[in-house]
């Protein structure tokens, strides 16, 4: 069963999704949100780095690719969802198990978020956008500087208080500069 964040990104990206839409979901675990967005853009490609998870999104239907965040892919899209692991996770809390993948923000919960804002500009298409779930947890001040530094704009389009923590989806676009 999906859990709050999942629920949240799916809200979030039904609102934001267009008919003509090439999507691209990171980390799709299950392939819940892939699968509750088809029919609402045109296109939807999913990754995973579990083995388990692409298997269980190729269940549901989705288009699925295992990969480590957008290793292997060679296309831009409109719009790119992504929930990363987000926690912040000491070295002697991994468990050494996929699980991992899903949980382990690093120390301080932005480590794959870095990599991922590092890599998303070469992946969207003029006008694109992302949509980037965090937790209070992982900082979202922090998040935010770290995708102005490589020129995104972002703001809060969700927001959902859970039990220990709060929840934000990030719509996160290129940052354009004025002419003058």
């Amino acid at each position: 069963m999906p859990e709050q964040d999942t629920y949240l990104l799916l809200k979030a990206a039904l609102a934001e999704v267009r008919p003509s839409d090439l999507v691209l979901e990171i980390g799709c675990g299950s392939g819940f949100v892939s699968s509750e967005l088809a029919g609402s853009a045109k296109n939807i490609l999913a990754t995973d780095i579990n083995p388990h998870a692409v298997l269980a999104a190729k269940a549901r239907g989705v288009d699925v690719v295992r990969a480590d965040l957008f290793q292997g892919v060679r296309e831009c899209f409109d719009l790119v969802l992504f929930n990363p692991p987000y926690l912040p996770t000491a070295p002697e809390e991994r468990t050494g198990q996929w699980i991992d993948y899903a949980l382990n923000g690093g120390e301080d919960g932005r480590a794959t978020i870095a990599r991922f804002l590092d890599d998303l500009k070469a992946h969207l298409r003029p006008a694109g956008r992302s949509l980037l779930l965090i937790s209070s947890l992982t900082g979202l001040e922090e998040v935010q500087e770290m995708a102005s530094i490589r020129g995104f704009c972002s703001r809060t389009v969700a927001v959902e208080r859970c039990f220990f923590e709060q929840l934000h989806v990030l719509r996160i676009s290129v940052a354009h500069e004025r002419v003058l």
